[in-house]
């Protein structure tokens, strides 16, 4: 009986597989999705005929409809045989004789007797796998990093160690998908009903690549905060998705060989946090005061600093106070200009050539300035 059946299972599945179908992207994906063997999508529609055509044979003359932003890839018996980035309908064709189809022109006597004893020697199924699978050429969202831990890297503008724990996410690019599918997809996603995602949290393929990019921060933090083109200011990282995402991928290109190895890119990255550790957080402090104190905006601190000191000394000295500050201006510069060492305190002459260069500059009023001539000239 056994070999009756597998007998009867052969013939009936070689007339089965005969009937053309339209295969295309299963319903239901998630965004994240990055590869799916295709579906068909005419299985007995309409017609209630085709329900028992084999899951792994594409008959001739059957249609694969490629959507926008996908690539088809072909497989016979475990080996890529073909590659469509080209979105539209695509006819398949195949000299294998599992693929011969009467109602594709191929003939109903030969191809039928061949198959038929082919599948009766793979106990009624066929002795071939012919398989196309979908790659998503988007980019994918929603791959995660984060540490548990401070990295520590090098950093060019604060010329020292630096530290921090950071997350965020990242969009991920298939650039070659052959390489992909080749050197880094399991064989378990190789089959139909698997979907590759890079997303799920039980691939452990997807795992090592956050691992490694994981890995990868610190080096990447490096290689920007030391690029000059960059501005070497690791406090523009969170504005910069393109720019630290090229970091990010050329640290894992460097380590793990993603592009040349895996066909796989990093395309953009959003920082959701940065938490500095406490040396750290002191040299930005450090680095923003000096910031503050640089160029016409320090000009300005300066002088509403020297106008703070004019009104105190004032109020707690009169005259000569105001002498007293005019002296330590003359040493710090005034309007960002070195000025030179203020001489002695009891020169007269440079006591009232200093309270003149502050009555000109408008640090002092007329009448301070006359106060003070007199008090140097002992009227």
């Amino acid at each position: 009986m056994g070999l009756v059946q597998a007998v009867v299972g052969s013939v009936g599945g070689v007339l089965a597989d005969q009937w053309k179908d339209f295969y295309t992207v299963p319903a239901g994906l998630p965004a994240t999705a990055a590869l799916f063997a295709a579906v068909p999508q005419g299985t007995n529609a309409g017609r209630g005929s085709n329900t028992k055509g084999s899951s792994n044979i594409i008959s001739n003359g059957s249609k694969i409809v490629v959507p926008e932003g996908y690539g088809l890839l072909l497989m016979q018996d475990g080996k890529i045989t073909g590659f469509a980035a080209e979105a539209g309908g695509y006819e398949w064709r195949s000299d294998d004789i599992n693929s011969q189809s009467i109602f594709a022109g191929d003939g109903i006597v030969s191809p039928l007797i061949k198959q038929s004893w082919e599948r009766f020697k793979f106990g009624g199924q066929p002795g071939g796998q012919q398989l196309a699978f979908f790659v998503s050429l988007k980019e994918l969202p929603d791959n995660r990093f984060g540490t548990q831990s401070e990295i520590y890297w090098d950093d060019g503008f604060l010329n020292t160690q630096v530290g921090a724990v950071t997350r965020g996410s990242y969009t991920l690019k298939i650039t070659d998908p052959i390489l992909f599918v080749k050197n880094f997809v399991p064989a378990k996603y190789l089959q139909p009903g698997q979907v590759f995602d890079f997303t799920d949290i039980d691939n452990a393929a997807a795992s090592q690549l956050f691992n490694e990019v994981v890995g990868s921060l610190a080096p990447a933090f490096s290689l920007y905060s030391n690029d000059p083109a960059k501005g070497n200011r690791i406090s523009k990282l969170q504005q910069d998705s393109i720019g630290f995402a090229q970091s990010l991928s050329a640290a894992v290109e460097n380590a793990y060989q993603w592009s040349s190895g895996r066909g796989l890119a990093i395309v953009k990255t959003a920082i959701i946090s940065i938490e500095y550790d406490a040396n750290t957080k002191e040299l930005l402090k450090t680095v923003q005061r000096a910031d503050a104190l640089a160029g016409a905006r320090g000009n300005s601190n300066l002088q509403a600093s020297v106008a703070a000191g004019i009104q105190s000394a004032g109020e707690n000295g009169g005259a000569a106070g105001l002498v007293g500050v005019g002296m330590a201006t003359g040493m710090l510069g005034v309007g960002g200009m070195q000025q030179p060492v203020a001489p002695a305190a009891d020169d007269p002459v440079a006591k009232l050539k200093k309270a003149k260069e502050m009555l000109d500059l408008g640090l002092i009023t007329q009448s301070d300035y006359d106060a003070l001539k007199a008090k140097a000239l002992g009227l």
